[in-house]
């Protein structure tokens, strides 16, 4: 069943491109052989013995079997127990209005802070930065987010953003600055000491000791859009020694 995935790996699709499979009838005797699973992640779409590609992009494979479209899609699409920036931009009665780039505003209502209760509401303006997860994200549905995790704890998330700046890059990039091991992160952290804050919806908030060192390492993150790692690694290079 991955054979036709993995000779396709690295290849780049369009919408509309088919990968067909058939499930072999026969019955083992010398056990149960159950066929492998594969695990359709963005951009493709299963239908019955067919994987559909419905975004343009990169094949990418993760071990063992997980597989989805690499692209450079700007647009959001909310998804439940993704992390993201919003922009709070308005109250309605105990609901917050907030913009987190998708197709539609998602809710967030008061009681999705931490130690908020009826008397004691968080203080949260039109205009302020939230870092939450969306608890519902459906197409049926409006998104909901919330600034706490299962256990009622905050765990970084809520308002923030005093004296940072905020800019947007490609949903491709941000899946690489916010993988485990990071090499753009890492080779940024050598640079400026600086606070930054990452959301799946291609957000980007940083803050450093100086407008000017903030401004640099916003602009060395837009510039990681298309480079190569030799060409990344020369211009931070530059930076350091003081050339750029």
């Amino acid at each position: 069943m991955h054979d036709c995935f993995k000779d396709k790996v690295g290849d780049v699709l369009l919408p509309g491109d088919v990968f067909s499979f058939q499930i072999s009838e026969t019955i083992s005797l010398a056990g149960n052989a159950k066929p492998d699973k594969v695990v359709c992640g963005p951009g493709l779409r299963r239908d019955g013995d067919e994987v559909l590609v419905c975004k343009s992009g990169i094949l990418r494979h993760k071990q063992p079997n997980m597989y989805w479209m690499d692209s450079q899609q700007r647009r959001y699409v909310p998804a439940k127990g993704e992390s993201v920036i919003g922009i709070v931009t308005a109250k309605a009665g105990d609901i917050f209005k907030v913009d987190v780039g998708g197709s539609e505003q998602a809710s967030l209502s008061y009681l999705g802070f931490e130690g908020a209760t009826k008397r004691n509401r968080p203080n949260v303006q039109v205009g302020d930065l939230v870092y939450g997860h969306f608890i519902i994200a459906n197409k049926d549905m409006e998104p909901e987010l919330a600034c706490i995790d299962s256990s009622g704890r905050a765990n970084g998330m809520g308002v923030f953003g005093a004296g940072g700046l905020l800019f947007k890059v490609s949903l491709g990039l941000m899946r690489r600055l916010l993988s485990p091991q990071s090499e753009i992160v890492k080779e940024l952290g050598k640079l400026f000491p600086f606070e930054m804050v990452l959301g799946m919806n291609g957000r980007v908030w940083v803050k450093a000791k100086s407008i000017q060192h903030t401004l640099i390492v916003a602009n060395l993150l837009e510039s990681c859009e298309n480079m190569t790692a030799q060409q990344r690694q020369a211009l931070f290079k530059r930076v350091a020694d003081g050339s750029f």
